[in-house]
């Protein structure tokens, strides 16, 4: 078989030194907010080029509490992705705000901006999420324009990019997560920087925001027992932040490993010369994509399935992200969307197939992906 993702393999190459962790955090008797999730908020701040970094207990909840913080609120607009995991929008609409969706563009599965530019013309946003999805950063540098010229407030969404890049016409590298007014990112087990569990963080440079996010987190409380708001029950775990400490000293080994595999993706596809649309790898200088995912484009939705048929067949996992576009989810029906309304987010849905990604897998694996794919396109 081989997985969509595979956790195991990973684990045995580091496996000593996540006990070892493990072991210490319990044996010094702080497992609640003690040093090590000290130290990775600010092991992580520093990475994305921010001030501060406050750990969460997921990245759905990072993305509730930072938005709180940046006040957000009943009858506030805003403005996201339709294509991207529910988290992204059920955030401001749990928070009472008006969800306001915009379609992507194909060729990056990200926001078309032009179309966000439209709706700021056009309403009084006080929000916008944007997504830097399956690993790709978006225009970071036509995102900061926006955000200026339109008075808006960022939140953005690197739930998948963990350390992505962008190359400003200054020759300015910075990663995603270091323009908007705060940024979330998620350590569910299968990130690219993840843990054996659930995990999140808030990054920002605002110390407004982060003050109040650090408060948001144990119940809306500066000092023990005493409550200025009404917060969550949500701190990043100590025994996680160790882990992630351990696991973050190899990222950049496992983010060359992704973009191996995706390299050799293309130059199999390319020799096959096979209808597919997949993510190219380009030398540009700096990282635009990271690969949380391999994410390829088919013809139509019938040759997306009969090509995942014939790879589970042939014990090859993939997954669909995402089926159902955000828009179309019965819980947001009130929203008064339709089908038709944002047609690049559904014809995704209807071809886009996610094949193995992950940095152990071998070429002799990617090979039999490649040929079973001919086999059944």
């Amino acid at each position: 078989m081989i997985p969509l993702f595979d956790l195991t393999r990973q684990y045995m190459r580091i496996r000593g030194e996540v006990l070892d962790a493990i072991d210490r955090t319990i044996s010094s008797g702080r497992v609640i907010l003690g040093e090590n999730v000290r130290r990775l908020e600010e092991e992580v701040a520093d990475f994305v080029g921010v001030k501060h970094g406050i750990g969460v207990a997921s990245g759905s909840d990072a993305l509730l509490i930072a938005l709180q913080a940046m006040g957000v609120g009943t009858g506030d607009v805003v403005v996201t992705t339709p294509y991207t995991f529910f988290a992204t929008a059920s955030a401001p609409y749990r928070l009472g705000a008006r969800v306001i969706f915009v379609d992507v563009e194909e060729s990056t599965f990200n926001m078309d901006l032009n179309h966000l530019e439209h709706v700021l013309r056009k309403e009084k946003v006080k929000a916008v999420i944007p997504v830097h999805l399956f690993g790709r950063t978006m225009d970071l540098e036509a995102l900061s324009f926006l955000k200026e010229k339109y008075g808006v407030m960022v939140l953005e969404d690197c739930a998948q990019s963990f350390g992505s890049e962008w190359r400003f016409e200054n020759g300015e590298i910075r990663k995603s997560g270091s323009v908007g007014d705060a940024a979330i990112f998620s350590f569910f087990p299968t990130k690219n920087l993840g843990t054996y569990g659930d995990g999140g963080m808030i990054v920002t440079d605002n110390d407004r925001i982060a003050e109040e996010c650090r408060m948001l987190r144990v119940h809306g409380a500066r000092k023990k027992y005493f409550h200025e708001k009404v917060g969550y029950n949500s701190r990043l775990d100590e025994i996680h932040a160790a882990i992630l400490r351990v696991k973050f000293r190899y990222l950049e080994k496992w983010t060359e490993e992704r973009l191996r595999v995706a390299k050799t993706y293309q130059r199999l596809f390319e020799e096959r010369g096979l209808p597919v649309i997949y993510p190219g790898v380009e030398e540009k200088g700096f990282r635009y994509h990271v690969f949380h995912q391999y994410v390829v484009l088919l013809e139509n939705e019938e040759t997306r399935d009969r090509v995942r048929k014939g790879l589970s067949e042939r014990g090859i996992q993939t997954a669909i992200y995402y089926p159902l576009p955000l828009h179309l989810q019965r819980c947001f029906s009130d929203l008064g969307y339709k089908e038709g309304d944002f047609p690049v987010a559904e014809s995704l849905s209807k071809r886009s197939l996610a094949l193995p990604m992950f940095p152990e897998l071998s070429d002799e694996e990617i090979e039999e992906v490649v040929k079973t794919v001919e086999m059944f396109i």
